[in-house]
């Protein structure tokens, strides 16, 4: 049915197949290693907690003083957060707050709830269980114990896990470095006149944006005139300074589509025509050391195939092995009757009745579908739907990670 095109997963593998991780680290703070990817898994050096501490506010008591209710203990002490106390004598407690160490000799703690305290003492109106309320040493991370994995990207609750431990620093992957660069006599920057036939290179920002969003060090090479030479010239001096090339536009076979011969004068090149919707055309090659990824010209087509493609072959080139966007079942509020012979990928958002809207016009040149979309629907290939089927959807905030 689309013989002659390869499908989704099919070039996905082979995509990713040829990534090749960076494997240069570099160690940073870890009050900004936020972001990056980690290069090595980190083990803690201590327990945490660190000793037997309060998990409330109220009492510490021992467990023999308490032969019923409403027993009356002096209160000998008090006890805060980062402060130790003495241990317990037998007959008294001890006025504790969350996080303060246990003293020595007590087994429980009593919430202040079920106590009162007159003068010095403090009666203590329920017998609680031995250990209550007490976090004792290691119960959350034992010493050697696992904290984080190699290969991912740490966010803020990483980083702040490894301060716990005592993580002055982490070892990180060094940045990727992705070159992009935009064909087309037609494009003109926002700012510029637009004269007539021209455009704007909406592209430009989006897969600036894109590459920003995955922590990439990007490198902006700006438009380059539709001619062989000046592609070959950029690819040259890209392939020199980065290590994923992206482009938008040219990778077609008509007569001003200079990226492909480009490509092939200077390294090597694979030219795939891609069984989905939005998006067909895809090139993937080297060009030096560089990775070349060549995607549609249309802003639909390369925001989508940039999700689709680009997205897991710049993580698994970051030292990421999983890749693998999350998609979730969802109810679809639309009807589309008349799918298309290849796979899809359909602008939806979210509405209030916890269903899917589709936005009304699916042209892949309607850039406006993927700013009011929440993220995209993954439909098979001549899969009609209909109000009320379930739907696999992948939202953005998935997408962006």
């Amino acid at each position: 049915m689309n013989k002659g095109l390869l499908n989704v997963d099919e070039a996905l593998e082979q995509l990713l197949a040829g990534a090749r991780p960076v494997v240069e680290t570099e160690t940073v703070p870890t009050l900004s290693a936020t972001g990056r990817v980690l290069a090595a898994a980190q083990r803690s050096t201590m327990n945490v907690p660190p000793m037997d501490n309060s998990a409330m506010d109220g009492y510490a008591v021992r467990i023999a003083d308490l032969t019923r209710p409403d027993t009356r203990l002096k209160v000998a002490q008090k006890i805060q957060a980062g402060s130790i106390g003495k241990p317990l004598a037998p007959g008294t407690a001890a006025r504790i707050f969350t996080g303060a160490p246990i003293p020595a000799g007590a087994d429980a703690i009593v919430m202040q709830e079920f106590c009162t305290q007159e003068g010095e003492e403090v009666i203590v109106k329920t017998i609680p269980a031995r250990g209550e309320w007490v976090r004792l040493t290691g119960s959350d991370i034992p010493a050697g114990g696992d904290v984080l994995p190699a290969g991912i990207r740490l966010r803020p609750q990483d980083t702040g896990l490894a301060a716990s431990v005592g993580i002055a620093s982490l070892p990180v992957f060094r940045l990727l470095r992705v070159g992009l660069f935009f064909t087309g006599d037609e494009l003109v920057m926002p700012g510029d006149p637009l004269p007539p036939g021209r455009i704007y290179n909406s592209s430009r920002f989006t897969l600036n944006g894109l590459a920003r969003i995955f922590g990439c060090e990007t490198r902006d090479y700006g438009i380059v005139a539709d001619s062989l030479d000046a592609t070959r010239a950029m690819l040259r001096r890209a392939a020199a300074e980065c290590d994923v090339i992206v482009t938008s536009g040219g990778v077609s076979v008509g007569d001003a589509d200079f990226v492909k011969p480009a490509v092939e004068a200077e390294g090597e090149l694979l030219m795939w025509k891609i069984a989905m919707k939005p998006g067909r055309p895809l090139a993937f090659g080297r060009v030096g050391k560089a990775a070349f990824l060549g995607l549609p010209g249309n802003p639909v087509s390369s925001f989508v195939t940039f999700l689709i493609f680009v997205r897991p072959f710049l993580l698994r080139t970051q030292g990421i092995d999983d890749v693998q966007a999350r998609a979730f079942a969802a109810r679809a509020d639309f009807d589309w009757p008349e799918p298309d012979l290849r796979r899809e990928f359909l602008r939806v958002k979210w509405n209030a009745r916890g269903g899917l809207d589709l936005y009304p016009t699916q042209d892949s040149a309607v850039l406006m579908s993927t700013a009011w979309a929440d993220g995209l629907v993954d439909n098979p290939a001549e899969h009609p739907i209909r109000a009320g089927d379930v739907v696999k959807f992948m939202p953005y905030s998935e997408l962006y990670r």
